[in-house]
């Protein structure tokens, strides 16, 4: 094809907004890994009057057209607490997705180029989010699989495209898929060892039964998380307002026995595991919308499924490599058990994570999905 024939145009306003997500619904419509986000949240997150990261970030949306259809999307962004703080000068770029035609990709990581050039940028990664509680990575392994509620799906050739392109690998996540037994033919180590954990450092479980007595921990689970993956190369720290915001998009996902918490003797938070039951099913048939049957479908995900998603862990540094993983694992074994849960999917995990990846070696598992971020130097180039 021929690159003059596309032409790719910055959008501004909700409605054109609603495109951009729109698009991936045509593109993705013969694929049946890919698993839909709700269009208005998705909306919400790209709005600069909704969404409070743009406090401290900035963005532009581009749509590619060929011949009057859409045939290409990307956010590029820049975090200015990563920039400033972190001294990193970065340009993100995310939700991208384009037909198979190379010239699609460059023509919109042109934009991308620009947009860093401008405002004095050293490099690009992508694709992530505005930041860690975003999904990020580009899907290079299990393209047969679905994509989870925190993850995005890509088609194979994405990645061939950016290799031709000339981009490096960056970051790179795997992910598991975890089969559990009963607890009684659970692996009786983990058991011993969680057991021994808890006493050899004064800890303890806290268990929830509704909403309510979790809301006390969430800002302290965000803190913590900062503790846990402040020095990781691909962090940048929460600001409260997008913690509020974090809160009100995903607690209405939240089961109250699914998460679990661990504090010491002094009833400081030291650990904590949320997990949510698997709505890729549920979003598969909500299509997008959660009004007048999504939603009904997503509740019932919250309460009949078989099927677990690890969303975030933390462990504070103190505790790190001291198996303290074995004790969240442990708690949430008896919580799979209780309800019927069979199968449990890990959240992407850097790959030189060792430690917590050696945990599922003691269960029946396999390394289902593997993606990355690519990299590569600014190039001077028009932002016309």
């Amino acid at each position: 094809m021929n690159k003059e024939l596309i032409d790719v145009v910055e959008i501004r306003t909700r409605e054109d907004l609603r495109r951009f997500i729109d698009f991936t619904f045509t593109l993705y419509s013969q694929y049946p890994q890919w698993t839909p986000p709700i269009i208005e949240e998705e909306i919400d997150t790209l709005d600069v009057t909704k969404n409070p990261v743009f406090k401290n970030a900035k963005a532009h949306y581009f749509l590619a057209f060929k011949k009057g259809e859409i045939v290409g999307r990307i956010a590029v962004m820049i975090n200015w607490i990563e920039v400033k703080k972190l001294k990193k000068k970065k340009v993100r770029f995310g939700w991208f997705d384009v037909i198979n035609d190379i010239n699609v990709t460059k023509a919109l990581m042109e934009k991308v180029h620009a947009i860093g050039f401008e405002n004095e940028m050293e490099f690009i990664e992508g694709p992530v989010g505005f930041s860690n509680m975003d999904k990020a990575g580009m899907l290079v392994k299990g393209f047969e699989e679905s994509n989870t509620m925190i993850t995005w799906y890509n088609a194979p050739y994405y990645y061939q495209h950016f290799k031709k392109l000339g981009y490096e690998d960056l970051a790179v996540w795997v992910e598991y898929e975890i089969t559990l037994s009963s607890f009684e033919e659970s692996p009786s180590k983990i058991k011993k060892f969680s057991d021994l954990i808890l006493k050899r450092y004064e800890l303890k479980t806290l268990n929830f039964k509704s909403k309510k007595q979790i809301t006390p921990y969430i800002e302290k689970m965000f803190f913590l998380l900062e503790e846990t993956y402040g020095k990781l190369q691909t962090f940048v720290p929460i600001q409260e307002e997008q913690i509020q915001q974090y809160k009100k998009k995903y607690f209405r996902y939240i089961h109250p026995e699914f998460i679990k918490c661990i504090t010491n003797c002094n009833d400081e938070l030291v650990a904590f595991c949320i997990t949510m039951p698997s709505f890729t099913s549920a979003l598969k048939k909500a299509n997008g919308r959660l009004f007048p049957f999504g939603i009904l479908h997503l509740f019932k995900a919250l309460y009949f499924n078989s099927r677990a998603s690890f969303y975030l862990i933390g462990v504070h540094p103190k505790y790190q490599n001291k198996g303290v993983t074995a004790i969240i694992f442990n708690e949430m074994q008896k919580t799979f058990n209780k309800f019927g849960y069979n199968i449990v999917e890990t959240n992407p995990e850097l790959e030189e994570n060792s430690s917590i990846q050696n945990l599922w070696k003691n269960y029946e598992h396999r390394q289902h999905k593997k993606r990355l971020t690519v990299t590569q130097k600014i190039k001077e180039m028009s932002t016309k």
